[in-house]
């Protein structure tokens, strides 16, 4: 088997050097050594997310190691050893500075992809990929390296077991009681709450983004649920990546023959039935980027389409955390994830006819997997919800001029009357600030406060960190004193969160976005049935221009930043701080759009309209 692409054919003895060494190291045929290259790659990091990488990758690379030669049936190239991208941990870091790396951290992973792939001219590759961030970057640079490619998640960790109440419990378990004064109950949580290893395992940003990989084709639907720990992952799966990575090297089909406009579409429908992470608004963009496509909202799906869907035809299909009641190891057991691709299939909700990795369509992958109806417990029907509307929602309005702020409406737990919700603004200019408050004088939030928290985008910030422990400070306070607060702001959530929490609000305050011109008292207004959120104060234009006014007067006199935004104090806060497009683009580090795309694809009209057959 030979590619066309890259071929090194190279004679100098010292660029051979290491090559034959390797070759004599890993036990392959040295006669291969100027063959295209093929290999593992893995993601790796500071949190048990990633304990359980490495194994995978050495159980998929052993396999590969056997598959290569030059007999029939074998991969006739260079096989070179594994590599690993860092990241850092979220869990461990939400609520502190260094949350700021967090998404950061998908820039780094791509980065570090692209430099091993297209420095290695590998022309074969099969990722394993752990927690939310780096999944994303590894698919951003293997789809602008366009080379045949295959992924698998890691897995998901097992819930945990409280002890005392012999309730199921998790990471969001520990962040909602943090707020609580009982010290013995929050440090026998913090210990039960994540036994084993694997990535979180609700329906959060990392069971979100792996469903959504799994609908553009890039993995297997089979290969998504199971746990990490789950022995199908190092005996059964690796002979099955390396055999599709085989057909696909032979057929010469690529990322972007499979991550197409249409497999896109589905993969964000599905998001939508699974209740996903909010994340999936800044991931999608940067995954459609990749894959040649200059703007998600025009050339992938517009915020009226999006939100039409999710309104009057999508529902959620899944009783998961955050919202629900149960983990993806649930789901596996019910089937997996194919269970909810096959319904929401039958209902006419998704284009079977993409292609996938395993070289079928989405539909005759789902045929042959087979997988049984929903159990009407953990998975429902669409005949039969388990809430009547999509999981998210992306609002417009005179705060959100780019049409960028979206809420998890699957994991709203009050507050909106006849889908309207009214409240006054409480203004914080940081996280911290709000966390402070939150810790020492809990007692000035109010029922219909709104916060704010602004300054903290993907430039502000910079970094744009999730603010899964703010949210559930806020989520214990409303449930314990029977009140609902609300939170708006320019950074994001994790998909741990639940409440009426808004992000991605833009422009961001540190561009001179409203959200920056809020003052405290103003009415916020946040309206589901147009979809927008809206300051009545900034409808009158001449408020409008006196606070517009005013905050660049702050702005000219401190150099031109505001004084609120974070320190940009090391290479790549800087580096995000000057190259960050807006939420709306994916806010990842691109400084130059007009250099986002060297083929950008058409905008073609879609040939498949989901119609729900069943409403």
């Amino acid at each position: 088997m030979r590619n066309s692409r890259t071929v090194l054919i190279d004679n100098n003895p010292g660029r051979s050097a290491q090559t034959f060494g390797i070759a004599r190291q890993l036990g392959t045929d040295m006669d291969l050594i100027h063959e295209p290259s093929v290999g593992v790659i893995g993601n790796k990091g500071d949190s048990q997310c990633y304990l359980g990488v490495q194994q995978k990758v050495e159980a998929i690379q052993e396999t590969l190691r056997l598959s290569i030669g030059r007999d029939s049936g074998q991969i006739s190239m260079r096989l070179i050893q594994p590599e690993y991208t860092v990241a850092t941990s979220d869990g461990m870091r939400n609520g502190t500075r260094e949350m700021r790396y967090s998404l950061i951290g998908r820039e780094v992973t791509h980065d570090s992809v692209c430099e091993h792939l297209s420095a290695s001219g590998l022309e074969g590759i099969i990722a394993v990929v752990a927690c939310d961030k780096p999944p994303v970057g590894t698919l951003a640079g293997i789809l602008e390296h366009n080379r045949p490619a295959i992924m698998m998640s890691d897995g998901t960790i097992r819930p945990g077991i409280d002890s005392v109440t012999n309730e199921r419990i998790d990471i969001i378990s520990g962040f909602q009681v943090a707020g609580s004064e009982d010290e013995e109950m929050k440090r026998r949580l913090a210990c039960e709450a994540c036994p084993g290893y694997g990535s979180c395992g609700g329906m959060f940003t990392y069971n979100t983004m792996q469903t959504f990989i799994g609908v553009i084709g890039m993995e297997p639907l089979d290969m998504v649920s199971p746990p990490s720990d789950d022995s199908r992952r190092t005996e059964q799966f690796p002979g099955e990546l390396v055999n599709y990575l085989g057909d696909m090297i032979e057929s010469q089909v690529t990322p972007r023959d499979i991550v197409s406009r249409e497999s896109l579409r589905n993969a964000i429908i599905v998001a939508m039935a699974v209740g996903g992470s909010t994340n999936v608004m800044l991931h999608a963009p940067e995954i459609a980027r990749a894959a040649g496509y200059g703007n998600f909202s025009d050339q992938i799906m517009s915020p009226e389409e999006f939100n039409y869907l999710s309104q009057y035809v999508v529902p959620v299909l899944v009783d998961a955390r955050p919202f629900g009641n149960y983990s993806m190891v649930d789901i596996d057991e019910k089937g997996g994830v194919q269970v909810i691709v096959k319904e929401l299939l039958e209902a006419g909700l998704l284009n079977g006819e993409t292609l996938t990795c395993t070289g079928e369509t989405l539909a005759q992958q789902v045929d042959r997997l087979d997988p049984p109806n929903p159990d009407g417990v953990v998975i429902y029907s669409v005949k039969d919800p388990y809430k009547q509307t999509g999981g998210l929602r992306v609002l417009g309005g005179n705060l959100s001029r780019e049409y960028s702020a979206v809420l998890k409406l699957a994991g709203v737990e009050g507050g909106l009357e006849n889908n309207v919700f009214a409240g006054k603004a409480r203004v914080f200019d940081s996280e911290a600030a709000l966390l402070d408050s939150l810790e020492k004088t809990p007692d000035i939030f109010e029922d219909r406060d709104m916060i704010i928290v602004r300054y903290e985008g993907p430039s502000g910030a910079p970094g744009m960190p999730e603010m899964l422990d703010s949210t559930s400070r806020i989520t214990t306070l409303c449930r314990q004193k029977g009140i609902v607060v609300g939170l708006m702001t320019d950074a994001r959530f994790s998909g741990g969160s639940v409440g009426l929490v808004i992000g991605h609000v833009g422009p961001e305050a540190a561009l001179g976005g409203e959200i920056g011109l809020i003052e405290d008292g103003d009415e916020i207004i946040v309206d589901l049935n147009t979809n927008e959120l809206n300051c009545t104060e900034l409808f009158d234009s001449l408020i409008l221009e006196k606070r517009k006014l005013s905050w660049q007067k702050i702005v000219d006199e401190n150099n031109g930043v505001h004084p609120s935004v974070g320190l940009a104090d090391t290479r790549l806060l800087n580096r995000m701080r000057f190259s960050a497009v807006s939420a709306k683009l994916g806010a990842g580090m691109h400084p130059n759009r007009s250099l986002w795309v060297s083929d950008p694809r058409d905008p073609v009209e879609s040939s498949f309209v989901p119609s729900n057959k069943y409403r």
